[in-house]
């Protein structure tokens, strides 16, 4: 029994819902398909399939087999592109997903590099808050950001680097109000929060050299769901915000904005590619993976080293 195109016949009956539908997109017969299944079934001495007139369901020893050739068949498949150098020349659409702040500050600029090298890629590049559902969505790569590393999932992740939020405020809030010289001194200030799922809403976690800080913000007057609306309050002289380096990098340099106690940065966070593992990849989303890597980790190091200039300023 060949066990491997057994498995790729019951992946593609699994998807085309049925018998027929699965045969012609292999372009055999129907029964051909059956037999493979019922030989596949004999062999593990299981059921993979309810089948009646009508339709035909997996049952849950099918459901949880399907999963493995899906990683069986993309693996052999895989092997297969690359000893045949299939897919070698990155062309079409990459479809990119990233939440709107990252996106914006290194995803856009990265896009732009990107093709410069690649300019058969055609990227098309989505900004929200929300976790997508890359199958269910068409994405071929999500940048996902996480204090830790990423929840199991059937999605394969490779983390690019880390970034961190400071605090920030505008030189004309603090002509008015004074630059707050200890943690506790925040209590004296209005305080902005960014409502992301990433940070408790009502605190904020300071990590300085020698210690970590737990401050509770004051009454909010403010909150704002995306991290670049949020810099515009700081701007406007709102109050002092919690705001990525990514965000604030230029405005740091440009002196439009101010450090508040540069001794301390909130959680370190990661910044992640998410890919589907059902697929194997091909050579625009392998090489866009591997650029975005060496891009995220110079972009990176810049802002560390843009923060800590302007910080003594």
């Amino acid at each position: 029994m060949d066990t491997l195109r057994n498995m790729k016949v019951f992946v593609e009956v699994a998807d085309a819902g049925s018998f027929t539908a699965a045969a012609n997109q292999l372009g055999t017969t129907t029964g051909n398909v059956s037999r493979s299944i019922s030989e596949l079934e004999s062999h593990l001495r299981t059921r993979l399939l309810n089948r009646t007139t009508r339709r035909i369901a997996l049952t849950e020893a099918g459901e949880r087999y399907l999963q493995r050739c899906y990683a069986i068949t993309a693996s052999v498949a895989e092997a297969e592109a690359e000893a045949s150098n299939a897919h070698a020349k990155p062309v079409g659409t990459l479809r990119v997903h990233a939440m709107s702040s990252l996106g914006q500050n290194y995803v856009v600029p990265a896009a732009a590099a990107y093709q410069e090298r690649y300019p058969a890629v055609t990227v098309d590049l989505t900004l929200s808050q929300n976790v997508p559902d890359l199958l269910e969505e068409g994405y071929d790569v999500a940048l996902r950001v996480a204090p830790g590393a990423l929840p199991d999932s059937a999605y394969v992740s490779r983390r690019l680097g880390t970034f961190y939020s400071i605090l920030c405020a505008s030189p004309k809030y603090l002509e008015i109000h004074g630059m707050p010289q200890t943690v506790d001194e925040l209590s004296n200030h209005t305080c902005l929060q960014v409502a992301v799922p990433l940070f408790p809403a009502d605190r904020w976690h300071l990590e300085g050299a020698s210690e970590a800080r737990e401050f509770v913000l004051p009454d909010e007057r403010f909150r704002v769901n995306v991290p670049d609306a949020m810099a515009i309050a700081v701007l406007e002289g709102m109050g002092i915000g919690a705001l990525p380096t990514f965000t604030v990098r230029s405005l740091l340099r440009a002196g439009l904005l101010k450090r508040v106690l540069p001794a301390y940065q909130l959680e370190t966070l990661n910044v992640f590619a998410v890919y589907a593992s059902r697929q194997y990849l091909d050579a625009k989303i392998k090489t866009w993976i591997e650029f975005l890597r060496d891009w995220t980790d110079g972009s990176l190091d810049t802002d560390d080293l843009t923060i800590e200039a302007t910080s003594h300023n």
